[in-house]
């Protein structure tokens, strides 16, 4: 379907290396390769590589990276690369490193991948005023505030910048959650401030859901981005964003080629791109099979053919 397709392009930054799936390297590496090669590469976004193992990388996907062959390279594999807090005095060297990590990468027949994203951890709206002016033009920061306290101020620090705001939604502990509340406070303050956002952690699966391994509930991907799409578009307040995310239903949900809709709050393809493209950018999962096999069993997405 033309929308759930477009509600999800590139939505999914695979980090296998991060709990609970915790793979090596050379794994993480492979299946990234593995999936750029598939017909779900659509859904495929970044792959997600902390600055500290940038070595660890280079040794394992050597093999793998397609090779540079001149100045325009729309083949380099994307990453994302986690660096050091806003407040850390090593944040500075991490940046250095990334732009080092660019040179060597972009050097004819070397493997071609290229750092354009960063997530930092950020607890303050000077933490992200000072680290800002470190970041070079040609690298995107989100960075990563407290869900669990109000956001806004450092949402706020973040509006008229080229940067995004970063949730947390999940972890391996039930209090690594945060809940329906603060999510739709986090989301709706993104969309008044126009401050793009990415989410990670926990969102596996499309609808919000009962995860026992946790022992607690886990937000869905299909709530989230729709629910900021919707945000985004004028189209909810945040009561009822709230009631959004709290849906388990996949029956409140009206998945069509032109539309997707939950209850009566309808977005068209344009808007859904348009929420897409200049907000609801991405989430982080260590599994890029899982979202895909339940979209495929709520018969959201069917098998594409092999060289779609």
């Amino acid at each position: 379907m033309k929308a759930i397709r477009t509600l999800l392009a590139n939505v999914v930054d695979y980090a296998g290396l991060f709990p609970p799936a915790r793979l090596d390297m050379g794994p993480t590496v492979a299946n990234f390769a593995r999936y750029r090669a598939s017909p779900d590469a659509w859904m495929l976004g970044r792959l997600v590589v902390p600055v500290a193992r940038f070595e660890e990388f280079e040794r394992a996907a050597e093999s793998l990276l397609p090779k540079v062959e001149g100045p325009t390279d729309d083949d380099a594999w994307g990453i994302t690369a986690l660096t050091a807090a806003a407040g850390d005095a090593a944040f500075a060297a991490d940046i250095a490193a990334i732009e080092r990590f660019n040179e060597r990468h972009a050097a004819l027949g070397a493997g071609s991948a290229f750092v354009d994203c960063i997530e930092v951890k950020a607890t303050t709206a000077d933490e992200i005023d000072r680290a800002i002016d470190l970041v070079p033009d040609e690298i995107y920061p989100y960075f990563e505030v407290p869900s669990q306290r109000d956001p806004r101020g450092c949402i706020a620090a973040l509006a008229g910048l080229d940067a995004g705001a970063k949730i947390r939604t999940g972890g391996i502990t039930s209090d690594a959650h945060p809940s329906i509340d603060e999510v739709a406070l986090f989301l709706i303050a993104c969309a008044r401030a126009e401050v793009p956002f990415k989410a990670t952690a926990g969102l596996h699966h499309p609808m919000r859901h009962d995860a026992r391994d946790v022992g607690c509930k886990q937000h869905g991907f299909l709530n989230v981005f729709l629910g900021g799409a919707l945000a985004h578009a004028g189209k909810i307040d945040q009561a009822e964003l709230a009631t959004l995310l709290a849906d388990e239903s996949v029956a409140s949900l009206a998945v069509v080629d032109d539309s997707i809709a939950w209850r009566d709050r309808r977005l068209t393809i344009g808007e859904l791109r348009h929420a897409r493209e200049s907000f609801a950018h991405a989430f982080g999962s260590c599994s890029f099979e899982e979202p895909l096999a339940d979209l495929r069993a709520l018969r959201f997405l069917t098998l594409a053919p092999a060289g779609a």
